[in-house]
């Protein structure tokens, strides 16, 4: 329970930062997605149900105040959740290139979905324009971001493990 607690205060702290400081320091309306960078960090630094779960509460944040449809970032979320949760075997917290790696994979997915389902499907097929002006700039923008976001990740990852290591020492 406290776990959850520690990770739904880190949610909304990010989201409240997301919304707040980081539209303030925007480049060309571009800001980094943190809801994306937090669900793909706790994906794979604690597997599939925590990126399940952490992705659809951080695409439901983002539907509610962000979205046209209550359920679309949500979707997208959990199911980036889902697959960085695959990654939680050959995590290994010393070495900060493969979650890099998965957070600028996760992020340039998250932006070929959203064209796909928003805007190609009402027939607007400027990809190049979309890939060059929209996900190219959140995904530099995104990466620059998890420097700071997925250490603080980390860290909060390491101190709730402590904690339950202890409560389940305090039991034996």
């Amino acid at each position: 329970m406290l776990r959850k607690s520690i990770v739904a205060l880190y949610i909304f702290i990010c989201f409240v930062l997301q919304c707040t400081l980081f539209q303030s320091i925007s480049f060309a309306g571009i800001v980094p997605n943190l809801l994306l960078i937090l669900t793909a960090s706790f994906g794979f630094m604690r597997g599939e149900k925590e990126g399940i779960f952490i992705g659809f509460i951080c695409g439901l944040l983002s539907d509610i105040f962000f979205g046209n449809m209550i359920g679309f970032y949500a979707l997208i979320l959990t199911y980036i959740g889902f697959i960085n949760g695959k990654f939680y075997r050959i995590f290994y917290p010393e070495d900060i290139k493969l979650p890099l790696a998965l957070i600028l994979s996760s992020d340039l997915t998250y932006g070929i979905i959203c064209y796909i389902l928003t805007f190609m499907l009402r027939g607007k097929f400027q990809f190049g324009y979309y890939l060059i002006h929209i996900i190219l700039p959140e995904m530099l923008y995104t990466i620059i971001a998890s420097l700071a976001v997925y250490p603080v990740a980390l860290l909060l990852n390491r101190f709730i493990e402590r904690l339950e290591g202890k409560e389940a020492y305090k039991f034996v």
